[in-house]
Parts: structure tokens; sequence; C-alpha cells
């Protein structure tokens, strides 16, 4: 333990590099296992800031005609309806792709409402009829539309354009195309950036070079016809956008243009598409024309166009951490988790600043990602700091079970009251006895909360005074309720009844509940004094069992230990140390809990699986000893409790929901309830399987 001591600073010190290193490591090894999570985790985390955070405000002036399936398969129309507007003829006549003559008659109707841009999110190929009037609309309208060009990587960026007819060659350099190509994620296949211009090398392969040949995206073009091709990105590289909220641009049945009754209701005789972009493109589920996006991975595809004006118009691009800035963060969180841990020494208080520190640096990134569009590098920061800091407390906790392995041995010295008079009066039916009986017992646990950070700041002698004092009172309540003091365990207590001289088995279980709450006003009374003389208090965990154990003489012919052994004092160990995850200071099996319910206002807790346990048990707390003082009103409400308690364990989820916040309503601070609240909220989202029990299985001891 010296040596542990001495080295401690250079043991954090290795502790904290390691975790750093690994995670330096795998910026620069992205495909390597187990080093490169969190720098994969990064992404998942950017794109649940672009679901979470701050959006792009959708412009008003944007609407969307789409192609339905509404539009593919015309509704009941009557002959005098249809033969009365062009359009219903022309799509009735027959199925996509129709005479692109409803085309032309389209830009007419809204150029004719006064739309300042349509754009269209179509490849007009291959020849079809109608082109010539198709063709002459272009024209007649050449500043205010902007058709599609496509990018084919599977045969060599292949450019598929407008055909002859409608736009004469190069259609590439003509101001009305642009290309709709989005370049996704090589790794997942999300669209998270808009290319705004690309250059012909770059189409091959190559870098760009002054001199290229220049393409320009449809969202460009739209830009420019509505005059603001100024903020438009000058380059040739992707731009991260800001995305609008998901239903921004909800698609409108495009048949409804051409039907003179909808023309009116929906468009207010074309009023509502005055000085607006329109978007005609796809969006029935049939065309599968939909782009995988942070914010969902059925984006139809012409929104996205939107997204890429919607972006340039706000300036709303997002941009990474600097690469050099990446590693100072990742090296910085390294050295922040070994400085807390190196130099506070208080386990609780470190924990609580890693917790706080990891809080504070998603507040920033989420806060930087609002209102700058910055990307703060935060996955792989937050593992070198929570990986460095959790195994120094690791270690913190090694030294510290350490320590109280040394005050045990120094508090070996201590024995049982009722055990030594048992053995001077009867000694050799005593030491017959202890060759190996099976009897039922009342077992009792307990240890210290906060003993590691008192040790590690108090004065020797002055924490071996404030120990003595805690064990003599806490032995004082276990002698004066009939109990055996079996052992210390550094600051831990271990207390059995009916091992030495049974009184029954209620009433020993009786006397072991007296001693459990006994040794609860004991320290509340101890926090008290303490710190009103400015030391520290402490917290304290008790667990008790019953059941039928071995009672025997354990040791060597050297020294001999009086104690008991079995499952249940196992049982009863590990209920001392769920303790701490309840949030509650006493922990009783179902053996005691009946054995001492006309006695004992119970509270139930939990239904658990212990290590070394195959069976699950149900764990009760003690609320107070009935005729002593306590609040009538918890008593009552305690009452919900229990209800929400067990409609809680019949999958009645929503029933169990109401019933815990209104205890809550009465009880906000209360632990047990909060926990269980959040656990029914959990489950009626998503209920367990059918195999669920409300078991709590434990691992670990």
């Amino acid at each position: 333990m010296q040596w542990f001591s001495r080295a401690r600073l250079l043991v954090l010190t290795l502790i904290c590099l390691f975790w750093t290193g690994l995670i330096v490591i795998g910026h620069f090894f992205p495909t390597a296992p187990f080093v490169s999570v969190p720098w994969r985790g990064e992404q998942s985390f950017e794109d649940l800031l672009r679901r979470e955070g701050r959006k792009t405000t959708p412009p008003r002036d944007f609407a969307f005609l789409g192609i339905d399936q509404s539009t593919l398969q015309l509704p009941p129309l009557t002959p005098e309806e249809v033969a009365g507007s062009r359009g219903l003829q022309l799509l009735s006549e027959r199925p996509y792709p129709w005479s692109r003559e409803v085309w032309a008659l389209l830009l007419d109707k809204l150029f004719a409402a006064g739309a300042r841009v349509v754009m269209f999110d179509l490849l007009f190929n291959p020849p079809n009829e109608g082109d010539p009037t198709f063709h002459a609309a272009l024209d007649r309208y050449r500043d205010k539309v902007a058709v599609s060009a496509n990018f084919d990587f599977q045969n060599g960026a292949q450019a598929i354009a407008p055909n002859d007819t409608l736009i004469p060659p190069p259609q590439l350099q003509d101001s009305r195309v642009g290309f709709v190509n989005f370049w996704p994620d090589a790794i997942d296949g999300k669209t998270r950036a808009a290319t705004y211009r690309v250059t012909n090398r770059q189409l091959a392969g190559l870098a760009p070079q002054a001199g290229d040949e220049i393409y320009e995206s449809l969202a460009v073009r739209a830009l420019t016809e509505i005059g603001h091709a100024n903020d438009v990105p000058d380059d040739f590289r992707g731009h991260m956008m800001r995305f609008t909220p998901p239903d921004a641009f909800q698609p409108r049945p495009l048949y409804e243009v051409f039907d003179p009754k909808l023309w009116h209701a929906n468009y207010a005789d074309g009023a509502f598409f005055k000085d607006k972009v329109v978007m005609v493109g796809p969006s029935a589920q049939v065309w599968h024309d939909v782009v995988d996006t942070p914010m969902s991975p059925n984006t139809p595809a012409p929104t996205i166009h939107f997204q890429a004006m919607a972006a340039a118009l706000g300036h709303e691009f997002l941009r990474p951490t600097p690469r050099k800035i990446e590693m100072v963060l990742v090296c910085a969180a390294g050295l922040v988790a070994w400085l807390l841990v190196a130099f506070v020494r208080k386990p609780l208080v470190c924990l609580g600043g890693l917790v706080a520190i990891t809080a504070g640096y998603l507040f920033t990134a989420r806060l930087l990602y609002d209102s700058t569009g910055l990307l703060l590098l935060t996955v792989p920061v937050l593992a070198a700091l929570v990986l460095s800091g959790s195994f120094s407390l690791g270690f913190e906790y090694f030294l510290e079970r350490l320590e109280k392995l040394h005050t045990r041995r120094t508090l070996e010295r201590y024995v049982s009251k009722n055990l030594v008079k048992e053995i001077l009066d009867n000694a050799d039916s005593y030491y017959s006895s202890l060759r190996g009986v099976r009897v039922p017992v009342t077992i009792l646990f307990s240890d210290l909360i906060g003993f590691t950070t008192l040790a590690e700041k108090a004065d020797p002698e002055a924490l071996v005074a404030q120990l003595n004092e805690y064990l003599s009172r806490m032995t004082s309540e276990i002698f004066s309720n009939g109990g055996t003091l079996d052992k210390f365990i550094g600051d831990a207590i271990m207390a059995v009844w009916g091992n030495v001289r049974s009184l029954g088995t209620a009433q020993d279980a009786k006397c072991c509940a007296r001693a459990a709450l006994g040794m609860r006003r004991q320290l509340s009374q101890l926090n008290q004094t303490w710190r009103e003389q400015g030391r520290m208090g402490l917290g304290m965990g008790i667990g008790v069992n019953h059941g039928e154990v071995i009672v025997g003489n354990i040791g060597s012919q050297e020294r001999m230990d009086p104690t008991v052994i079995g499952d249940a004092v196992n049982l009863a160990s590990r209920l001392e140390g769920l303790t701490r995850i309840y949030g509650v200071d006493i922990l009783v099996g179902a053996s005691v809990a009946e054995l001492v319910r006309d006695e004992v206002y119970l509270r139930s807790v939990a239904r658990v699986q212990v290590k070394g346990k195959t069976k699950p048990v149900d764990v009760f707390t003690f609320t107070a000893a009935r005729g002593e003082e306590t609040d009538p009103e918890f008593l009552k409400w305690l009452e919900t409790y229990e209800e929400a308690l067990e409609k809680f364990r019949v999958r009645h989820f929503t029933d169990a929901k109401i019933l815990f916040s209104r205890f809550l309503e009465f009880y906000p601070d209360d632990l047990l309830a909060k926990m269980y609240l959040h656990r029914a909220l959990q489950y009626e989202q998503a209920p367990p399987d059918e195999a669920w029990e409300a078991i709590e299985v434990f691992k670990k001891k």
C-alpha cells in the first residue's frame, strides 16, 4: 500500500496518458477497431445536433409542386371538368411521362400568377411529344426558369441534360440548366453538404485548376435568377448545410393547378404563387426519389435543392473544428481529468466535477452550433475526459480499499460483548456448538459512505478518534438490542442475532430492526455534532437479511474466529451494497420484512437478483418504527407509491406513471419514485419483452 501511495501521481499520469493517447491514435487510424470508435461516434453526435439544434428558417416564398400519387392517378373527374382544362386533358390522356405541352401550360399559368422562378427537378433528356411547345415556353421565360441535368457516375460522370430540341448544346453552359447531384458521405451514405459548382476536372477525380470548365447546380441557377448570386459560395467544395425543419417544404399535388375549382379554392386563383420560387418534382413513393439526410432517411430529393438555396440565402453553413484544435482539445481533456483526480482527492467531488465538465462541454457544443455553426469536436474529447477520469477514480478506489484493509487490521481487537460473556459463562458448551451447526439468524451489515474522503484529509489521531466514536455508538446500539458483533471490516460492521443466544426467530429479527433504526438515529446525531465541530459528516448503508446459516469456528489452530457463513449472509452483504444504488440507508430482505411488518413501517424498493443468486428477492426499506413520531401524510402517500410499484410490476406502465407522478407532486426529491417514473416512461414508449418480470440483475457485488 505504501508503494501505491507514493507512486499515486505516476500511476494517475500513466492512466491519463494511456487513454488520451489511444483516442489520438484513433484519429490517424479511422478504420482501426476500438480506438476509432469515438471518432466514428462524433458524426452521430453532429447529426443529433442537426436534428435537435437550431434550424435554418425556411424561406416563405418557396413552394413545392409534387408529382404525387394523386397526380399520377387522377381522382374521379367529370368529362366536363376534363374538357374544360387542357392541362387535365394532357394528364389523363396517358401515363407519365406526359406530353411536355403540360409543362408549357404550367409555366404560363404560374408566371401569369406572378411566380418569380420555376425549377424543374426532372430530366428532359429523351425526346417526347410536346417538346417544341415546351421549348418555346423555356425561351419565353428564359430568365425565370431552371431545369435539371445529372452526372451519371456509373458511366464515367456522363452528363444527362435536356435534349437538343428543348435547349441547344452545350446545355450545361446554358444559364437555365443546373446539375442536381449531391455527394453523400462515403461512409454512411448520408447527404450533409451541398456543392454549388464543380469543374470538369473534379468530375474526373482531379483537383480543379484555373481555366477549367465550370458547371453550376440547379440551386445556383435559381438563386442567380432571383438576384442572389452573390450569396452563393464562390468555390468548388462541399458546404455542410444547417437544415430547415423536416416538414418545411411539404409538396402540393401538381394536378390541382389545372383543376379550376382547386385552383380557386387552394391557390386563390393563383395569388398563392405571387413572388414564389416554385419547385416541380417527384413526390410519390413510387418514384423512390428520396435522399438520406441527418434529418430523415426519406427526404424528398427536390427539397434538397431548397435546403441548399435556404442555406446560401441565410449563410447557414456549418464548419468543423480545425484539425490542430481537435488534437489540443483531446489532450486538454486528458489533462483536466488528471488534474481533477490527482489534486482534488475527493471521489464524489471528482465524479461530480467530471459530470459537470461533461455537461458544460455539451452545453458549449450546442451553444456554438446554434450561434456560430461550429461543430465543436465532442465525442473524442469527452471520451478522453471520462475514460481518463473514471479509470483514475478506479485506481483511487483501489487505494481506498487498501486503506480500509489497513483500518480493519488496526481494529481487530474489538469483539462483541455478548460473545465474550457467552464464552466466559459457558465455555465448553459454546466451543462444542461452534464445531458447526445450522441455525436461523438475522444478519446486519453496515458500511460508511464518505470514509475515504475523510481519511484523505483528516489528521490520523483525529480520524481514529472519530471512527472510534462512530463504532462505539453503532456497537452500543447492536449490544443494547441483543446483537452479536461478528467483526469489523475496516469501517464496516457485521452483526448477528440468533447465533449466540436466540430469543426466537421473529424476536431476533425485530431486535435487529430496532438496532438498524437506532444506528440511523445515532449517525444523524453524530453528523450534527461533527458538523458543529467543523468536521465532515458521513453516510451509512445497512443491509439486513434473515435465513439459515452455518455457525462455527472458522480459522486456524493459532486463531479461531466464531462467525456465520451461508447464502443468507451473502445476501445481507449484497443488500448493504445496493443501498447506494437505490439511495436508501437501509435495505432488508423479504424474510425480514415479513417478520417485522407489525413493528416497522415498510416501503418496497425493488425485486433484485444479486450476484451469486439464481432467484430474485423482494427488498424493502424501513420508513420508521410503528409508534414513533413520523409524518402521517407521508405514510398516506406511501400507499400511492406502493400501488404505483405494483402497477409497474404488472406492466401497467401508464397507470404507474400517473401514480408515481402524483406521489412526486408532494415529495419531488424522492429518489425511488423518480427512478421508477423514469423507467415507467421508458417502458411506456418501448415495452420490455414478455420475459420481463421487473427484476434487476446485478452481476457485481
